[in-house]
């Protein structure tokens, strides 16, 4: 079916439509007003009812079009399948791809600029680098995502997962999004939804399931799962912090980076940038770990070299044979995230509150993920889950713990 369209540069109207299994476009002199659109959109439709005749006549609607001479030389070389030749002068996905990547890392986190060329030289260029970018089609897209779905990788079911399928897809919508307005022409990826997701499942930990861990991890590590659990933070923004965003007057901790390949950079949104009161242990925690690192490093958390830790190291030879020892089942070391979610809702916190120190712009995302621990609340000012822990801290004084390496 055609369309009526603007030029973006000119703001005039054209008529662009398939026939005869070719693209043509046709220029007016029309300005882009719901009369004129109205016309040419009437127009159309005597067109279109006309080639459903089989009654369609090329010059008789556009006499002096340049079109003429590509219908009299395009020859199909298969009646039941007509060759379709685009008369769109756009580059190959290769040359653009490469410009939009060019253009638009600019406004990234170094972390995305890394998956966004990973992505385009792994999959979207073998799939379309050598196709002019105006040709790819819809089903050229859906066949790419077939394939894609078929590749291994570490889904439930040993192939690539919905969420990274989701990733290629979203990544080629806006390439061709970007071209089809720069070169007028109608974008193919129409209609396409991303995959369903799985439902996220959590497995936080009880309170004294909590005590147990931080009372039984390698000394080196206490004040690490303590601030893990009782702030809620991210892998990244716990593994990234550093002394100066430390606040011990105000009891506060600023997260402004995270770490990511061993590197430190913007949060993963602004409204990840927030500060997290020093709850229960916490504020002892981090005074004891400023007596084992803060001399020797500006990360709060770091190696005997100074450096910030891996966290792969750390998950494979310390949280994992630490949750085997005590009997408790394998989990990712993000649970700690999960845990502290539902300890705040559990002890009566304000779902917004809980949303602002998870670094969440709303509780959309609590609501979806939290929903059966969060109970009738009114407070919002973390008075609650100090309660909490104050009830159960243990009174005894901390031990100063020396750093070693995991």
């Amino acid at each position: 079916m055609g369309k009526v369209r603007a030029r973006r540069e000119s703001k005039k109207l054209f008529i662009d439509f398939r026939y005869d299994g070719q693209r043509f476009r046709e220029q007016t002199l029309l300005d882009d007003n719901a009369k004129n659109r109205k016309q040419l959109e009437q127009l159309l439709q005597r067109m279109e009812a006309k080639m459903l005749l089989g009654e369609f006549n090329y010059a008789e609607f556009f006499p002096n079009s340049i079109n003429l001479q590509k219908l009299k030389t395009h020859q199909p070389t298969n009646t039941a399948e007509p060759q379709v030749v685009s008369d769109l002068d756009t580059p190959l996905f290769n040359d653009f791809s490469d410009q939009w990547f060019d253009e638009s890392k600019i406004q990234w986190r170094a972390s995305h600029v890394r998956n966004v060329s990973s992505i385009l030289d792994s999959s979207l260029k073998p799939a379309f680098g050598k196709k002019p970018i105006g040709d790819i089609t819809k089903a050229d897209i859906m066949a790419f995502r077939t394939k894609l779905a078929k590749r291994k990788g570490r889904g439930t079911t040993g192939l690539v997962s919905s969420k990274t399928i989701n990733s290629h897809m979203s990544i080629l919508r806006m390439v061709l999004d970007e071209a089809a307005e720069r070169f007028d022409f109608e974008s193919p990826y129409k209609n396409i939804k991303p995959l369903k997701l799985q439902k996220t499942h959590i497995e936080p930990f009880s309170l004294h399931e909590v005590q147990r861990i931080i009372d039984n991890v390698r000394s080196d590590y206490c004040n690490y799962y303590t601030v893990r659990f009782f702030t809620g933070m991210r892998t990244g923004e716990v593994d990234g912090l550093k002394w100066k965003n430390i606040d011990f007057a105000k009891r506060e901790i600023l997260v402004r980076e995270t770490l990511i390949n061993g590197k430190t950079e913007y949060t993963k949104t602004d409204g990840s940038q927030r500060e997290i009161p020093m709850f229960g242990q916490v504020y002892d925690a981090l005074k004891t770990q400023y007596a084992a690192t803060g001399h020797m490093s500006q990360y709060v958390f770091c190696n005997q070299l100074g450096q910030p830790l891996d966290h792969n190291n750390v998950t494979k030879r310390v949280w994992y044979p630490l949750l085997q020892s005590l009997g408790l089942t394998k989990r990712r070391p993000y649970q700690t995230r999960h845990t502290a979610a539902t300890l705040f809702l559990a002890s009566g916190e304000n779902p917004e509150w809980v949303a602002r120190m998870l670094g969440h712009s709303s509780t959309e995302m609590l609501f979806k993920v939290y929903s059966r621990y969060v109970p009738n609340a009114t407070r919002m000012d973390g008075s609650a889950f100090e309660r909490l822990l104050g009830n159960t801290t243990s009174t005894k004084p901390q031990k100063e713990h020396r750093h070693e390496t995991a």
